[in-house]
Order: structure tokens, then C-alpha cells, then sequence
């Protein structure tokens, strides 16, 4: 499972049990990458002279449900000048409405529509998949319902 933005890969799933797992997987990837480009993080006030990977962990911290982590005790003192505000559950909501656009490639079919509900909260708007599910319809359906444009390429990259 492949999302894909403006010809970047911005979240791969692989090596589940299931395709919804693979969906969620990669779709939780494809939001941190755009999570990681709002206002509130371009605006972290970071200490001159941090290393890339301290402050990429940072803000991987930041985005994510670990910020307290950080934020807590007297740490964000080690990273940042001043300590941010959290980026709240509602702002990441809000923010994540803005990610459009974004292509999902699968290398086996969609066995149920609730992938494409979970690709759809990912800005997931193209869709590349085999084919061949005896639940196609439901899954053609469920695109339809959100005007994803979905194709079939007939060629199956994965066997069980």
C-alpha cells in the first residue's frame, strides 16, 4: 500500500495480515508527513544549533500522541527556547482537511469498503488497485460515495 503526493511517497503499509491494516498503516504515515508541514511546526521555536535527527524526533513527538513526553518536567528545555503549546486532537483535525489530492496504489485488491473510508481520511482522491474482489461493487460504491476515482490494473503484484 502506497500513498503517494505530488510524485512523493508520503506513507507505505506493508507486510500485515490484512489490506486494512496495510490502508491504516500507511494512511497514519501519509497524515504525520502533512502534519509535520503546518504552521504550528514550521513555528517551533527549536534552540540554535540542534542536530536534524534530534529535532525530526522532536517533532515526531510533537505531532504524535507522545508530546507530553517531551513537553513534560522540564525536557523541552533540552530542544526548544520556549515551551510550544500542544498541537491539539481538534487543530491536527483541522489541519489534516487541508490534504488533498493524495493517489493510493495497492499491489492486491480491496476486500471491503472500509479501506477506502480509511484511505479518504488520508486526502486520498486516486486509487490503483488489481481488482477482482467479489466485493468490487461494495468497494466501487464506496469511491463513488466519496467521488474517488478509482481504476483496476488487472495485474496482481501479491499472492497468498
Amino acid at each position: 500500500m502506497c500513498y503517494v503526493k505530488d510524485g512523493q511517497a508520503i506513507g507505505i503499509g506493508a507486510g500485515q495480515q490484512s489490506r486494512i491494516h496495510c490502508t491504516r498503516l500507511a494512511g497514519n504515515k501519509a497524515n504525520a508527513w502533512f502534519l509535520r508541514q503546518s504552521p504550528k511546526v514550521f513555528n517551533l521555536p527549536f534552540k540554535q544549533g540542534i542536530k536534524r535527527a534530534d529535532k525530526d524526533n522532536a517533532i515526531d513527538a510533537y505531532i504524535l500522541d507522545d508530546y507530553m513526553d517531551m513537553l513534560c518536567d522540564g525536557s523541552w528545555k533540552n530542544i526548544f527556547t520556549e515551551k510550544p503549546y500542544p498541537l491539539t486532537r481538534d487543530e491536527k483535525k483541522e489541519w489534516l482537511k487541508n490534504l488533498k489530492g493524495v493517489s493510493l496504489g495497492s499491489d492486491a485488491f480491496f476486500p471491503f469498503g472500509d479501506n477506502i473510508e480509511s484511505a479518504k481520511k488520508s486526502g486520498v482522491s486516486y486509487i490503483a488497485q488489481t481488482g477482482g474482489s467479489i466485493r468490487d461493487d461494495n468497494v466501487i460504491e464506496t469511491c463513488d460515495k466519496y467521488n474517488i476515482v478509482m481504476t483496476f490494473t488487472e495485474i496482481r503484484l501479491f499472492h497468498h
